[in-house]
């Protein structure tokens, strides 16, 4: 019987083992610009990587961050919008290439509060999926904006502070599937091997 258990605690933990790589991407500078067509993220450097349970990675010249959005549904620039789900997310540099989308609508939100500095700070939040170096992964990206200036102004491209871009892989389906199937039939056969 405490065969049967831990096979089946077995069987219930191979698909988190899937989920474990998780990669943590930080890039600062570069330009956003927008319209109704959508936000594009240009010249953005990639500082950091942190491979969780891996290396950790920091410097200058890591890579690049570049994104475009799909089109403005709702909203305006100014004081907030979304964006359709589409457009391109691509993270490239040495032993990086992330080539992805926006697998949901984009948020783009002035943050309460921020002309208190006299700064006006905005945020875009999005899902992205993709492929990691040929790995299917999805995760989130949050990326910070400043502009100096006076609340409700966005007349032109605005510099990006700080972008942090979070991806784990993504097990097939199918894969799963196979691998549950065959762990419960593995469990039948040694629980009539535990009878006779």
């Amino acid at each position: 019987m405490k065969r049967i258990v831990l096979m089946a605690l077995l069987t219930l933990a191979l698909p988190l083992a899937a989920f474990a790589n998780q990669i943590d991407f930080t890039n600062h500078g570069g330009t956003i610009s927008g319209s109704s067509a959508g936000l594009t993220l240009t010249g953005s450097d990639l500082t950091y990587i942190d491979i969780y349970g891996g290396t950790k990675t920091s410097g200058v010249d890591l890579g690049t961050v570049t994104f475009t959005t799909g089109a403005l549904t709702g909203g305006n620039i100014t004081t907030g919008a979304t964006f359709a789900a589409g457009g391109t997310f691509t993270i490239t540099g040495a032993g990086v290439a992330f080539v992805g989308t926006f697998s949901g609508p984009v948020t783009w939100a002035e943050l309460p509060g921020s002309t208190s500095s006299g700064s006006i700070y905005y945020t875009l939040t999005g899902n992205v999926s993709g492929t990691y170096n040929g790995v299917s992964v999805t995760g989130l990206t949050t990326q910070v904006t400043f502009l100096a200036g006076k609340a409700g102004f966005m007349g032109g491209p605005i510099a990006l502070a700080s972008g942090d871009t979070v991806v784990s892989s993504v097990p097939e389906p199918g894969t799963l599937a196979l691998l549950g199937t065959g762990m419960v039939g593995l469990a039948g056969v040694i629980r009539k091997r535990l009878k006779a």
